[in-house]
This record gives C-alpha cells, sequence and structure tokens, in this order.
C-alpha cells in the first residue's frame, strides 16, 4: 500500500490544483483527486516510468470531463459568478505524508489569484487546458496533446491564442506582498471603524468591486465601479456583518495573497480578494454563497 500512497501523496497538491485552475471550484478539484486516487490505485503501475506525469494526465482528463457540465450551470447563475475562494500558505500537511515535490509546493501561489481564474472563464474549455497546462505548469506540447487527444501543432496555435488572451485581460496587480498586506490591513481597518474617509483614501478612483452571493446570500447582482458607490457598499455590508455575534475577521492569505476572511462561530461566512496597484485597491472580489466556502476551511 506504501508503494501505491507515496508517489501519489508527494504529487495530491499538485492534482489538486490543476484541477482547481481548470474548474474555479474547490468541491470539484476535490472529487477530481479522489477519482484520481482510485484510478491510480487500481491501475496496472508497473509500466509507470514517471508517477507525476502519469498522475496529472489522470486528473486533468477527469477535469476536463468535469469542465462542460460546470459551465453549463454558470449559465443559470444568480448574479456574478467567482472561483471559490482557497485559503493558502497555512494549509497543514499530515505529519505521515511524504513532502510535496517542490515543484508541486510552488504552485500555490499568484496561479491560483482569484484575478487569473476570473480570466480563465472567459476562454474555452480547450483554450483554459492548454493555458494551464503549456503556462502555469509548462508541460511540454507533445504531453497536452496527448491529454487532450489533439495534434501537436494544434496545442501550439491554442496556446498562442490563450496566452495573448489572457495577457490581454489578466490585471497587473502589485507583486510585493508586504505592500500588498498593509493595503489589506489598512483597507479592513477602514470598513471595520466604519471610516468612510479612510476608506476612500484605500480605495483606486476607477475600484471595482463584484460580489457572489450565487442567490443564497446578500450580494450586487451587477459589480460596483467607483470609489464613492465601493464605499458605500462596504461600509453598509460590513456594519452587518460585524454585529453578527460570534464574527471573527482577519487578514490572510486568500488565492496567493493578502486577503480578507471573516467566519461565525468557526464557519466560514465570506472571504475578499483585493488587487492593490500602486498602493491602492483596485479591484475587490467578495464571495458570500455559503456553497463556494468549502476552501476557507482552516
Amino acid at each position: 500500500m506504501t508503494d501505491v500512497l507515496t508517489p501519489f501523496d508527494r504529487h495530491r497538491r499538485l492534482l489538486f490544483t490543476v484541477a482547481y485552475q481548470l474548474l474555479g471550484s474547490v468541491t470539484d478539484a476535490e472529487d477530481v483527486v479522489q477519482d484520481a486516487w482510485l484510478r491510480w490505485s487500481a491501475a496496472d503501475r508497473s509500466d509507470v516510468a514517471d508517477p507525476r506525469s502519469y498522475l496529472v494526465r489522470i486528473a486533468s482528463r477527469l477535469a476536463l470531463d468535469r469542465l462542460d457540465s460546470a459551465r453549463s450551470r454558470r449559465e443559470s447563475y444568480v448574479g456574478p459568478w467567482l472561483p471559490e475562494p482557497l485559503l493558502t500558505g497555512s494549509t497543514p500537511v499530515a505529519a505521515a505524508a511524504p513532502p510535496p515535490d517542490p515543484d508541486d509546493a510552488a504552485v500555490l501561489g499568484e496561479q491560483v489569484s482569484l484575478a487569473l481564474l476570473v480570466v480563465l472563464e472567459t476562454l474555452s474549455p480547450t483554450e483554459r487546458a492548454v493555458f494551464v497546462l503549456r503556462e502555469v505548469f509548462a508541460l511540454p506540447a507533445a504531453e497536452v496533446a496527448a491529454i487532450l487527444g489533439r495534434g501537436e501543432a494544434a496545442v501550439r496555435q491554442t496556446a498562442h491564442r490563450a496566452r495573448e488572451h489572457v495577457r490581454a485581460r489578466r490585471p497587473r496587480f502589485d507583486a510585493d506582498r508586504s505592500a500588498q498586506r498593509v493595503v489589506t490591513e489598512r483597507f479592513l481597518a477602514a470598513c471595520a471603524g466604519g471610516d468612510v474617509d479612510a476608506l476612500l483614501t484605500a480605495l483606486a478612483p476607477d475600484v471595482v468591486l463584484v460580489t457572489d452571493g450565487g442567490g443564497r446570500a446578500k450580494a450586487a447582482l451587477r459589480p460596483i465601479v467607483g470609489a464613492a458607490k465601493v464605499a458605500r457598499f462596504l461600509l453598509a455590508t460590513a456594519a452587518e456583518g460585524l454585529s453578527i455575534p460570534g464574527v471573527h475577521v482577519e487578514v490572510t492569505d486568500v488565492n496567493g495573497a493578502p486577503g480578507v476572511v471573516a467566519w461565525v462561530r468557526g464557519a466560514p461566512y465570506v472571504a475578499m480578494s483585493l488587487g492593490v496597484v500602486d498602493g491602492l485597491v483596485e479591484q475587490v472580489l467578495v464571495v458570500r454563497n455559503p456553497e463556494k466556502l468549502a476552501g476557507l476551511r482552516r
């Protein structure tokens, strides 16, 4: 059993991230990993020279099988759809599990940012798969072609098209994590204190706020644009949230960058991901749909 479990555990985090990148759903990604384990444990592994490549291929195909149905569900979604937020940087690793491969441990960074995942939603399923496997995980074109059942030349063309698409739409946020955290803490203090002037100084004039309630939690049905409108919405919702008994709010890593997360009596309540440029918040992504907060489990 150890010979089966050890290589799978070593790449478990990578498999989850591949599926999460393709689906934008923590729950679906966890299901893909579980299905990948079932296939791995039942397979004849005697001819598997590279377990990492073999497992990525399994997880990719399983995720692609789910992608079309996931996209069709989003067409009837109430209000803006955002990916499920994910706590990063503090996920405990079981003591008995082997350490992850260094390449696999590095993938939970900016490549899982909510902002990037939102852009990936604008790609076709094939373009998204090619971009994730080629650009994020650097798989050879021949291997991606084998996973997708396409020609290598077609994969290279699709990769170029997807790369240009993402480059044109991907927001450029500050990379300095310490600076991001300072701005995030200032943002949270202003919201919690009901200080409109302090909040306005933290927001860019053309800041955009997107809230995802999915019809299950109070949220704006369209993006809100402009510092004054965004500040009013944030202060109103902060006052409502902070009045709930047992609420706990903190700055913590959300999808590879400092964000704001609230729990009520230990259950996840809301997650905010901020896009910071030149010391100002230019984008606020808020997830309140309780069905999409599984990735906030401590």
